[in-house]
Parts: C-alpha cells; sequence; structure tokens
C-alpha cells in the first residue's frame, strides 16, 4: 500500500510509504515494550508513524507510515527486537539452531502478482539478493482483498527484503478497490475465565519455533469448550506459501 508524493525516484526518496503487518498480541506486546517505551523508541528514532489496531483480537494490524528511510529504520528496528526476544527465549533453551526473525505483511491480493513475478522470478530474485524466505499467500485473508506476504531470516535480510518488496509495490498499484483485513475479536475475550487462560498461556508458552510467534497449538487451549474452540479457527495455513 502507497501514497507516492512527488516522483518516485529510484531510490524512492520522494515516496511515502504505507505498509500493513500482521502480528499477534505478544509480537505487539513485544514492540510497545514497558509503558510504551519500546514503541516511542522507534518512532522518534525513525521518523516514521507506528500504530497498532484496537480490539481484543489474537491478531493485531501494525501500520507502520512515513518516507521510505523511516519505513526501513522502523522494519529494522522491529526485526531487531524480535532478534533480542529469540535470543533472550533461548538462554536457557536445549535447541542448537537459532530461529530466523519472521514478519507478516499484508498486501492488496492485485499487487501480489508483480510482487511473484512470471514464473515466480521476481519473488526468486528477491530472495537471492537479500538472503530472506518471502512466501506469498495463495489465498485472500478472510472477507478482505488482502494477502499475506510473509518474510524470514536475520534483521538485515528482512530490511533488504523490505526495500525491495516497496520497490514493486511502487511500480505495480493496486487495482480496484482494497477491502483491508480486519482481525476478527474473540467470542468472550473479555470474560476473565478467557483472560486468565491467555495469561496461563502467555506465561507458559515462550517461542513457538516454527514460525516465530505462531498461533498457540490447540491443544494448549483445551481447557476451554471445544465449542468455542471450533468458533476461534483462523485459517492460518493463508500464511504459508
Amino acid at each position: 500500500m502507497s501514497d507516492k508524493e512527488g516522483g518516485a525516484s529510484e531510490g524512492g526518496l520522494n515516496v511515502t510509504l504505507t505498509l500493513r503487518l500482521l502480528m499477534h498480541g505478544k509480537e505487539v506486546g513485544s514492540i510497545i515494550g514497558k509503558k510504551g517505551e519500546t514503541v516511542k523508541k522507534m518512532r522518534e528514532e525513525s521518523g516514521a508513524r507506528i500504530n497498532i489496531s484496537e480490539g481484543s483480537s489474537p491478531e493485531r494490524i501494525v501500520t507502520i507510515t512515513g518516507p521510505t528511510e523511516g519505513i526501513f529504520k522502523a522494519f529494522s528496528m522491529i526485526a531487531e527486537k524480535f532478534e533480542e526476544d529469540i535470543t533472550a527465549a533461548m538462554t536457557n533453551s536445549t535447541v542448537t539452531s537459532h530461529p530466523p526473525v519472521t514478519l507478516r505483511l499484508v498486501f492488496p491480493g492485485s499487487q501480489c502478482g508483480s510482487l511473484i513475478g512470471k514464473g515466480g522470478s521476481k519473488i526468486k530474485e528477491i530472495r537471492e539478493t537479500t538472503g530472506a524466505q518471502v512466501q506469498v499467500a495463495g489465498d485472500m485473508l478472510p472477507e478482505s482483498t488482502e494477502r499475506a506476504v510473509t518474510i524470514s531470516g536475520t534483521p538485515q535480510a528482512i530490511t533488504q527484503c523490505v526495500r525491495h518488496i516497496c520497490s514493486v509495490i511502487l511500480e505495480s498499484p493496486p487495482k480496484g478497490a482494497t477491502i483491508p483485513y480486519r482481525p476478527k475479536t474473540m467470542p468472550g475475550a473479555g470474560h476473565p475465565v478467557f483472560q486468565q487462560q491467555q495469561q496461563q498461556q502467555h506465561a507458559s508458552q515462550a517461542f513457538t519455533i516454527q514460525g516465530q510467534y505462531a498461533f498457540p497449538h490447540q491443544d494448549e487451549w483445551m481447557p476451554l469448550s471445544p465449542q468455542v474452540l471450533r468458533s476461534w479457527r483462523y485459517p492460518t495455513t493463508l500464511l504459508a506459501a
């Protein structure tokens, strides 16, 4: 998603962008920090506006708006914060492999074809150039015309990958109206029993190594009723290529 202000030069110096990330509550809490200190620092140092959607959904939308260099700085700071979280979580772990940082962006589906390229040529080029893994969802996110794009790698690789993606989307504006993805609120999210379960979940889960910050496995939620669990199922498979 982008808004051009002036000409879009090769370096994107005259362009203001708006990018949207899809995060789970634990990720959001990490970038907000104690008393909002972390996100405040990110805003001040990057010069980008960072807004987080309200609500009690397990997913939140984080919107980053600003000049291109501000956007890249904000992404770099977010990726580095998640890297710190992974390192801290593995301090007393017996796992030897260090999982990559993972960010999920959402883009209008009409722009994703350009991002993939003919026969997958563009996305292959981005992977090889940046060293990051990039996956574009095959289907739209629920009740929207947006698709998820998942980026994994080192903070440096992720920032370079975002640069390449921004270049592509600036050259390929979305076609037609875009229906943005809005995460749904969990049924019963405000109920004290749910809040207690959620606190216990967050306290014990730490990091799900596969796909960093992935949804809790269903068996971890089983103290709640199967009927409620069925109503909460989100199509997380959309986030895979």
